[in-house]
């Protein structure tokens, strides 16, 4: 498998809806994680009973985002419920809580006699399976969902755990002293119960305005016409492996203006989960930097890529082929804003990013499009959006 060296959007430039539902779509908001992860709680409480008033039909409900790094949602656990806000991961498939509020057993919590151990690119979590109870939104609930009490983790900063929306075979071998055991996941309970008619998830983020931002929304059984502009293009799980476990792809090419940067037919994945933006592999990785006129990775202090400022307004688009069309990631897509180095605990005024598969798509994608993720007929479908355009502002 190749190595990543670097996030490739990492640019610093230097100083001077009940059981007859067909789908339900859940709402994401941006939350700033500044100190505790509770600040900026009470104003997503806030978005969260606006949004429960005003809204009819399909029932939705809000999530935060942390410091515009990873969506998460709120995800309702036991009976009577208690609310943790998950991280939404496409690249698993497990679902645990207790890595910020603790988990708390109630009378359908129901201990299978196993244990489980999920490893993250980043992270890892160990602890104890229950079968229990899980409230996605009001009257949207799925009976005997296994569910990790975390007892053990790392590199869960501000959230309680992660709710695993990848492909049923990344459960196996997480469960312990059933190694071979795969472990029913949120979609196929849904599914199963009755409550979705399709296993297909449609996500959207996009790009936020504030670090605390009702921005994003995800859609269970189905896909929202509401969050996407035109057809849907879609590629089908790709046969190479590992990319083949996850929800893996393969693109054409890869292309940086004129410059190729994957020449040929590559296989990566499509993950939202924790701190995934976008990624290349090393070689691919080293002919897009080249491309940029006076750019280097800052190898000893920050590991991210130093871009200087007569480079911005020349930078070119990104552009990923995949079957047959073209998804570009503009130079707005390829920055991070400056005036979200607080929250990522960088130096103020310089504007910072972050640096098997050979490529992932992570969040920094998403925001642009529109993303299905179809179990029933093991594809991914991308989308336009009205943000897949936009303008850099320095």
């Amino acid at each position: 498998m190749r190595s990543f060296s670097a996030f490739l959007f990492a640019v610093i430039i230097t100083a001077s809806r009940s059981t007859s539902w067909a789908s339900v779509t859940i709402p994401l908001t941006k939350l700033e994680h500044a100190g505790s992860y509770l600040q900026g709680s009470p104003h997503a409480d806030r978005a969260r009973a606006s949004f429960l008033k005003t809204t009819s039909g399909p029932k939705t409900i809000p999530a935060t985002n942390l410091a515009y790094i990873q969506y998460t949602t709120s995800v309702g656990v036991g009976c009577p419920p208690t609310y943790y806000n998950l991280i939404v991961d496409t690249g698993s498939s497990n679902t645990f809580v207790g890595t910020g509020k603790k988990y708390v057993r109630t009378s359908s919590s129901v201990p299978t006699g196993q244990n489980v151990t999920v490893y993250y690119g980043t992270g890892f979590f160990s602890g104890i399976e229950y079968n229990d109870t899980v409230t996605l939104a009001a009257g949207f609930v799925i009976t005997n969902q296994s569910i990790g009490d975390a007892l053990k983790f790392a590199y869960f900063d501000g959230v309680d755990g992660i709710i695993g929306v990848g492909p049923v075979d990344l459960t196996q071998g997480k469960l312990s002293p059933d190694t071979s055991v795969l472990t029913p996941t949120i979609m196929g309970n849904a599914l199963k119960q009755g409550l979705i008619k399709q296993q297909i998830f449609g996500i959207s983020f996009a790009p936020a305005t504030t670090s605390n931002d009702t921005n994003g929304a995800i859609t269970y059984g189905g896909i929202d016409p509401a969050f996407h502009t035109g057809n849907i293009t879609y590629a089908p799980v790709t046969k190479t492996r590992p990319a083949a476990h996850f929800w893996g792809i393969n693109v054409t090419d890869v292309t940086y203006g004129t410059h190729t940067v994957i020449p040929r037919s590559t296989a990566g994945i499509v993950d939202s989960g924790h701190n995934s933006l976008v990624l290349l592999a090393d070689d691919f990785f080293s002919r897009y930097l080249q491309a940029i006129p006076g750019a280097y990775l800052d190898v000893n202090n920050t590991g991210l890529i130093v871009i200087p400022p007569s480079s911005v307004a020349g930078m070119q688009p990104l552009n990923f082929t995949i079957n047959g069309r073209a998804f570009s990631m503009d130079t707005a897509a390829q920055l991070i804003p400056l005036n979200e180095n607080a929250i990522w605990g960088i130096e103020t005024g310089v504007q910072y990013g972050r640096g098997g598969s050979d490529f992932i798509l992570g969040q920094k994608f998403m925001q642009k499009y529109y993303v299905v993720f179809d179990a029933d007929h093991n594809r991914v479908g991308f989308a336009y959006t009205n943000h897949t355009f936009s303008t850099y502002l320095p």
